[in-house]
């Protein structure tokens, strides 16, 4: 795994983002799209299309080309005025010949005019790498006519995240001393990080025996408290295991704030001999932005 976890945020009931959404265009585009000039890893960006002509029947269309991921990563919402609801756009891949082509299209009908334009309420979200998107936004108006909006581009950015302190050749002896490693955050994006979490996992088997919880001791630094354990839990059908680590910032992360998490990992003196792979990630609420594999070897002596 080298990019973001994706989840399933379309459902759920939410206020109407129309005060806050940043209406595009001017009074003489019959059409026009908006969309911010940076979209970070993880979190949903505003973005709208204004009408201030009639439209029966039409649809709206949104043609996106990536840079540095594939657009099916990519996800597109509208907001739902009837239901009070952010739903998920048709989407229509272009094909695994070009994974950084995407269409979003959704149906409209409004009787819009330049004296009163209807204003639609979109998000979007990137959750696999950094890199540019670009949304070619157009409509058909059920009448034969085809109107198009300048295209818009967006910075595709996730906070710096770095590991210090684990060597690539690492290895742990039984009963051994504890070896210490870092992880840190710093928000390098214009936006405010929610609900920033942090996790390490391990994985390892030699023969019939599968590394255990009770194998590793995980240990955190938390300021004005010291090292504190951190409990490893089995992951369900998979023998391997996972951790939340204990939040050492404040929540959201403001931009150009910095979260360190300070660790160490000892082995217990009847862990079996082994290879273990192991890692740490980083994500807000449900979707992780970063994946770093911290493998180690455990050793007799």
């Amino acid at each position: 795994m080298t990019g973001a976890t994706r989840t399933n945020t379309s459902a759920g009931t939410e206020a109407s983002p129309a005060a806050t959404a940043v209406v595009g265009g001017n009074a003489a585009q019959k059409f026009s799209y908006s969309l911010g000039s940076e979209a970070p890893i993880g979190l949903w960006s505003s973005s709208n299309v204004t009408l201030r002509t009639p439209v029966s029947k039409g649809t709206v269309r949104l043609d996106v080309t990536t840079q540095g991921f594939i657009a099916d990563s990519l996800m597109i919402q509208r907001y739902d005025e009837k239901s009070h609801r952010w739903v998920d756009l048709h989407t229509q891949p272009a094909g695994s010949d070009h994974p950084n082509k995407g269409r979003f299209s959704f149906p409209l009908s409004v009787a819009a005019s330049p004296g009163r334009p209807a204003t639609v309420a979109l998000r979007v979200q990137a959750i696999d790498r950094p890199g540019r998107l670009a949304v070619a936004a157009s409509v058909d108006d059920g009448h034969g006519h085809t109107y198009r909006a300048p295209t818009r581009n967006a910075v595709v950015d996730r906070p710096t995240t770095t590991v210090k302190g684990w060597p690539r050749d690492a290895g742990l002896v039984r009963s051994g001393a504890a070896k210490e490693f870092e992880l840190t955050v710093k928000n390098t994006t214009k936006r405010a990080y929610p609900a920033l979490n942090a996790g390490y996992f391990a994985y390892g088997q030699s023969g019939n025996r599968a590394v255990a919880p009770k194998d590793l001791v995980l240990q955190q630094y938390v300021p004005g408290h010291g090292w504190q354990r951190v409990s490893l839990v089995p992951g369900g059908c998979d023998p391997g295991m996972g951790a939340k680590l204990i939040p050492t910032a404040k929540t959201p992360l403001a931009p150009g704030a910095t979260a360190v998490y300070r660790m160490r990992l000892a082995v217990a003196g009847d862990a079996p001999v082994t290879d273990v792979e192991a890692g740490v990630s980083v994500g807000t609420g449900d979707t992780s932005f970063y994946y770093q594999t911290l493998p180690f070897k455990i050793r007799t002596k």
